[in-house]
């Protein structure tokens, strides 16, 4: 009897250890807040708004970026920035990819843009959630499928942050500089 009583305190303290870390890890959930004066129109040649990404963009697949078309940006845009992030993910928002710096000039990103710190244009991308360069594709648990949202801004200036910057810094750096913002949703689930 007290082997039992014992394994049951162990255990509660166990699990109560790991949720309590679990917790912290999360960190405060609360994102910043950008306002925002317009809209810009974004879309995928390889999925529609509100439909399932293919699995060449998943880890289960090739794990690429997929590419994204734009319009719509004012006359004062100086540069572009795209956060990819996973709102449903089991420990808060889980980010997919920062990329910002895009030129004023672009409509667009071809698919399977490389993992490095700057491209060969002036777009510089920062880490995603895992701490890596670049894109990193939709990965869920198994489970409901989540939701995933690039979200595209337009800026007023070139951003002066370093390559690797989390979403945190880049949405501070933006703050009072968004032209406008155009979102695109896929889903990706496992079963």
């Amino acid at each position: 009897m007290k082997r039992n009583i014992k394994g049951t305190i162990v255990l509660i303290f166990l699990t109560a250890l790991i949720l309590s870390s679990m917790a912290y890890s999360q960190g405060p959930r609360k994102e910043i807040k950008l306002k925002v004066k317009g809209s810009l129109n974004i879309i995928s040649p390889a999925f529609k708004h509100k439909s399932n990404i293919p699995i060449r963009y998943t880890c289960d697949g090739e794990n690429i970026s997929p590419p994204l078309k734009w319009s719509g940006a004012p006359e004062e845009t100086k540069s572009f920035a795209i956060i990819c992030d996973d709102p449903d993910a089991p420990m808060g928002t889980f980010v997919h990819w920062v990329i910002f710096n895009i030129p004023a000039d672009s409509t667009g990103l071809k698919e399977a843009l490389p993992g490095k710190k700057k491209l060969n244009s002036t777009a510089i991308q920062g880490k995603n959630s895992f701490g890596k360069i670049g894109y990193l594709g939709p990965c869920p648990p198994k489970g409901k499928p989540h939701r995933y949202y690039f979200k595209l801004y337009a800026l007023d200036t070139k951003l002066d942050l370093k390559p690797g910057v989390n979403k945190k810094t880049l949405l501070k750096a933006m703050k009072g500089h968004n032209l406008a913002k155009g979102e695109l949703m896929g889903y990706y689930g496992r079963k």
